[in-house]
């Protein structure tokens, strides 16, 4: 694969996860490091003129009224970084970090930072030679990362721990193997380097990917779970859905008629209800809201992926210094709560889904789909399990972002916890895929004991991929095992490739 030309500008989500997921290596287009120069020169100059510059001649914080020398800048930068690296564990995931340092070169190379070459060259090194920081998750307000994305300006010096070769070592002897030298701060290097979003904007990156394909896997097992109740799918026509008019609703209709081709669904049955209860007769419409969620965040995300965060902020065009507010997140923070809050009615619909599986009532089947021998119980107490799970995920989608403290002095009395809504909503999306696995079980169990039924074309191999990680329940074993098994399955994505490579 081809390094990835950062520019500044125009990076993808898809280019990021290549980044992130795939080790793309990265270089830096000629012409950024042309605008890092005339940024580092219009700084200089206007500094020398007697201009107060925040993070440059004046302390960062509270300390923004203290004079800083230019003798100083070095020990400075040095300073900044150690006093502001703080956090807690757990920590950052490799790839949450790797998207995180393309994220922060990326917006960097805009040339409204001021930050040295040899500050950009050592994030592309750092990716190139896969040597990755350890960012502690938590102990960021959003105001910029500043708490915890300091652990990578350390790493940089060559201090701290790296993630390296699957192992966790010292910066310096990651560097030292990998020939890469510590970075000398210049000007206002450390500033650069923890005034920025990239903590939050990399999760949420990771989030948006993980969630695009839970969705089309979730949708996947609900149209299998449909087939086992024998439902009506009359709801999914094109032009019943087009009256609405709905974005999302109208997707993910047409990837459950596409998962559906060649089903029995589509021929007329005398045992089928008239309509289903809403959670089937309208599943594909909550992955529906969670695609136009999706949709919002992306678009948030994709602009701040490619626009500086930094403040005081260089105005390339102009030669122009200012203050700003750009590192401000609240759009995306509240994004990324919508997205949880969608995921939660998705929780909750598989839930009652798998609830109204279990009940003869509806399906015309065995209670809990026991066997119909009565050699085992079911799926009956993994109810307990299933109805924890989307309790945990009710209190997970509570919103953050409107709760902040006044710090700083007081100077610093708006946050939007946007690393905090992240991680909330990264850990609704893990338990999704424990719920999403265990709709799976459920469906293909209905499957099994209806008989002789002729799934869809994407069903089917939905159906054999399931059955070749999990046995039909036919006797008393431990469901505990098949629920570790599922949730294996749906984490690896094998069920996406299989239906996507057709």
């Amino acid at each position: 694969m081809d390094s990835l030309i950062l520019t500044g500008s125009n990076l993808t989500l898809e280019e990021l996860y290549e980044v992130a997921y795939q080790g793309r290596g990265v270089e830096i287009a000629p012409e950024a490091y042309d605008r890092l120069k005339k940024g580092r020169q219009l700084m200089q100059d206007l500094s020398r003129q007697g201009k107060p510059i925040y993070g440059l001649n004046r302390g960062v914080g509270w300390n923004k009224d203290q004079n800083i020398d230019e003798d100083f800048f070095e020990t400075q930068n040095r300073m900044i970084l150690r006093s502001h690296s703080l956090g807690v564990p757990p920590y950052n995931t490799d790839v949450e970090v790797r998207a995180m340092m393309a994220i922060r070169l990326n917006n960097m190379l805009i040339g409204a930072s001021c930050a040295s070459d040899e500050l950009a060259n050592i994030y592309r090194d750092f990716l190139n030679h896969g040597i990755t920081p350890r960012i502690p998750r938590r102990g960021a307000v959003g105001e910029a990362d500043i708490t915890t994305i300091s652990h990578m300006g350390l790493a940089f010096l060559g201090d701290g721990d790296v993630s390296y070769k699957g192992q966790i070592i010292k910066a310096w002897q990651a560097m030292e193997r990998e020939g890469v030298p510590p970075c000398r701060m210049q000007l206002k290097d450390a500033h650069t380097i923890i005034l920025s979003n990239c903590q939050g904007e990399g999760m949420a990156a990771v989030m948006v990917h993980e969630v695009e394909n839970l969705v089309k896997m979730s949708d996947l097992i609900f149209c299998l779970d449909y087939e086992g109740l024998n439902g009506n799918i009359e709801s999914l026509r094109e032009d019943v859905n087009a009256l609405r008019g709905l974005p999302g609703q109208i997707e993910c209709a047409a990837r459950c008629r596409k998962y559906l081709e060649g089903s029995y669904l589509h021929e007329a049955h005398p045992d089928r209800a008239l309509q289903d209860p809403l959670s089937f007769r309208g599943g594909f419409t909550i992955t529906g809201t969670v695609v136009d969620a999706l949709n919002f965040v992306k678009k948030i995300l994709h602009i701040q992926i490619n626009s500086p965060s930094d403040n005081p902020c260089i105005v390339p065009a102009q030669s122009g210094l200012y203050v700003n507010s750009n590192f401000e997140t609240t759009s995306l923070a509240v994004g990324v709560e919508m997205l949880s809050i969608a995921l939660g009615h998705l929780s909750r619909t598989i839930n009652y889904r798998m609830i109204k599986m279990s009940c003869p009532e509806f399906t015309h089947l065995t209670r809990f789909l026991a066997p119909r021998d009565g050699s085992a119980h079911g799926y009956d107490e993994i109810q307990n399990t299933y109805s924890s799970i989307d309790a945990e995920n009710r209190s997970l989608i509570n919103p953050s972002s409107v709760d902040f403290y006044p710090m700083q002095g007081g100077i610093e009395d708006h946050a939007s916890n946007l690393p905090l809504s992240v991680s909330k909503g990264l850990q609704i999306v893990d338990n999704l895929k424990y719920l999403v696995g265990m709709e799976a079980l459920y469906a293909a169990q209905a499957v099994d004991l209806r008989g002789d039924i002729r799934l869809g074309k994407y069903t089917q191999i939905a159906y054999d991929t399931i059955r070749e990680t999990v046995p039909e329940l036919v006797d008393n074993r431990s469901i505990f095992e098949d629920i570790r098994l599922s949730y294996e399955l749906i984490c690896s994505e094998t069920l996406l490739q299989r239906t996507e490579n057709i």
